[in-house]
């Protein structure tokens, strides 16, 4: 068995102490916002499975099961509990997700959306107060933000059509880590003393995370028995325990006895489902990047930002070239014009999605590359489209950063590539009776519903999922899957993914070196390098093309897994994350 980033002592650890593995991953974890992009650790090499997950206690359950013949949908369901409890400043039971799933025995690349959902009851001016758009965090923290969970319906869903395993057995560890309890990580630390004020608003969450008032210390043991709770009836009784009855009434008094009351219903969870969707394909140096289409933007960004540079010899120009970086630079602002203008939930507007990856019209919007310098403006093209044209004002929603990303390929062949989320950090900082938090990811609508009268597609409707930047991507070659990839980060998981492929195909980069490379992002016009490493050093050159540069922290938490001869797998050295595989 292989471990990322010299993590084989609390593998072995795992097997013998849960404890002392969590003190051992504790040990070696860097934190949040470190700058670790510099190393040059060798992927994980293994040739049956392999999983990739934000947290060893979570990769451990995920290996466990799949030791035992257990599938990548099987294995995703235990990673996912485990998340839940050691990071659930990401993702857990109270979010959504997106899965793209690739099936061995058809070779079928599925997608299911477990996107949560606006309540009923929700209106357009959701966000508003006397007509204008309320501050970020006003309208995060409290009840108002919080859509229907979809989490615990995908992980029924996926194990439904693709596990192998008894349901119950898939919550062992998880169960055990919240009864028994766990190490508290040096991230999750630093984020709740962080986060401490907003934290604080919520006398069940303080209860948890701040107990007596101080925030919870890296090293302490942290139980929670509620969330064992909620497993165990979960496990018993299937997701339907989730949206129905006492779990989903003590879901629906949080949100609404909040300081800031929602308007989440009993009716909205129980009407919850998850739906399956076309996965959004886009060819690319003869592979197809597969990944999630609408309401998720990432598969058509991604798409995007690769089919703009398709007529580029990335390979000739090198990782060190200050003209590679202009393209992708400027590839990545056509796509997010794009993004700002035609992506929402496609069960509520007509998207183009064909139309926004189609070879032709990237081919022609790709010359607004040719050039020396950065692009001056940008603006949304014109992608055709089988509807009549449309008029959508653009989109300035705001998505920060938070989320997780699960990567994993079993002994069969199967492929899972699945980011999960609550949004923000702590979500709407309302912890549920069953000891989860709940998201916010209402906030990733427009604010605004028009701009001088001309509607934005992404504005608050009753029932719509919400625009994402979730990415989870399998590059397909000649039928089979060569790369399973995604990353949390808020709307830079885009370019964070897109880099990632880019490195691997473009540069020859193994999926480690790919994974460690220095992020440079441009969304909007500004281009973001990362603070602290080599990639500060192509700033003087992208200034004098044109950009305006800021070095700031970009902490990604890519997990990437090749599939070639080997599995390869690579964990993000800005996070905890580890790859595991035999």
């Amino acid at each position: 068995m292989r471990i990322q980033l010299g993590q084989s002592l609390i593998l072995s650890l795992l097997l013998a102490s849960p404890a002392l593995a969590q003190q051992a991953a504790d040990a070696v974890a860097p934190e949040a916002g470190s700058s670790l992009a510099v190393e040059t650790n060798a992927p994980v090499t293994a040739n049956d499975w392999m999983v990739a997950a934000a947290n060893p206690l979570a990769a451990a359950a995920g290996a466990n099961i799949l030791r035992q013949g257990g599938s990548a949908a099987d294995a995703m369901v235990a990673v996912q509990a485990v998340l839940g409890l050691v990071e659930p400043q990401s993702s857990g039971l109270g979010g959504g997700a997106f899965l793209v799933y690739y099936d061995a025995t058809t070779g079928a690349v599925t997608t299911l959306d477990g996107r949560e959902t606006a309540p009923m009851a929700a209106t357009p001016t959701l966000f508003q107060k006397d007509g204008e758009p309320m501050g970020f965090f006003d309208a995060v923290v409290g009840g108002l933000s919080v859509g229907t969970p979809g989490t615990p319906m995908l992980m029924e869903e996926a194990h439904r059509r693709w596990g192998n395993m008894n349901w119950r057995s898939l919550f062992t560890e998880a169960i055990g880590h919240a009864e028994g309890g766990f190490t508290v990580s040096p991230r999750l630390a630093m984020l709740v003393a962080s986060d401490a004020e907003r934290l604080s608003t919520s006398e069940a969450t303080a209860a948890y995370f701040l107990p007596g008032g101080t925030p919870i210390t890296e090293g302490t043991t942290l139980t929670n028995p509620a969330y064992g709770t909620t497993l165990r009836t979960i496990a018993a009784e299937g997701a339907d325990a989730f949206y129905d009855g006492e779990i989903a009434e003590g879901i629906v008094a949080t949100v609404r006895g909040a300081a800031q009351p929602g308007v989440l219903s009993m009716d909205d969870l129980q009407a919850y489902d998850v739906v399956q969707r076309d996965a959004v394909c886009a060819p690319y140096r003869g592979a197809e990047i597969c990944g999630m289409g609408p309401p998720s933007s990432g598969a058509l960004t991604v798409g995007q930002i690769l089919g703009l540079l398709e007529p580029f010899d990335l390979a000739a120009m090198g990782p060190d070239s200050a003209d590679a970086w202009r393209l992708i630079g400027d590839a990545s602002r056509l796509a997010f014009a794009d993004r700002g203008r035609y992506m929402a939930d496609s069960d509520f507007v007509p998207v183009p999605t064909a139309g926004l990856v189609d070879p032709v019209y990237l081919a022609e919007r790709a010359e607004l590359l040719r050039g020396d310098d950065a692009l001056p403006e940008v603006a949304p093209g014109t992608p055709p489209f089988d509807h009549a044209a449309l008029t959508w004002a653009d989109d300035a929603s705001i998505e920060l950063p938070s989320t997780s990303h699960i990567s994993i390929v079993d002994a069969d062949g199967n492929a899972l590539s699945m980011t999960t989320t609550i949004e923000n950090g702590f979500g709407s900082r309302l912890m549920a009776p069953g000891g989860f938090l709940l998201n916010n990811e209402l906030t990733d609508f427009s604010f605004r519903t028009h701009v001088d009268g001309v509607p934005i597609a992404n504005r608050v409707e009753p029932g719509k999922r919400p625009r994402s930047s979730m990415a989870p991507t399998i590059v397909m070659q000649d039928g089979d899957p060569v790369l399973v990839v995604g990353s949390p980060g808020g709307s830079r998981i885009i370019g964070y993914v897109a880099k990632t492929i880019i490195a691997h195909m473009d540069w020859g980069m193994d999926v480690q070196e790919a994974v460690a490379l220095p992020h440079l992002v441009n969304r909007f016009g500004t281009y973001d390098v990362e603070a602290g490493t080599s990639a500060e050093g192509l700033s003087a050159a992208l200034t004098e093309m044109g950009f305006e540069v800021n070095a700031r922290d970009l902490t990604s938490g890519l997990h990437v897994i090749a599939v070639g001869e080997t599995l390869q797998g690579g964990a993000d050295p800005r996070r905890e994350g580890v790859a595991i595989g035999e």
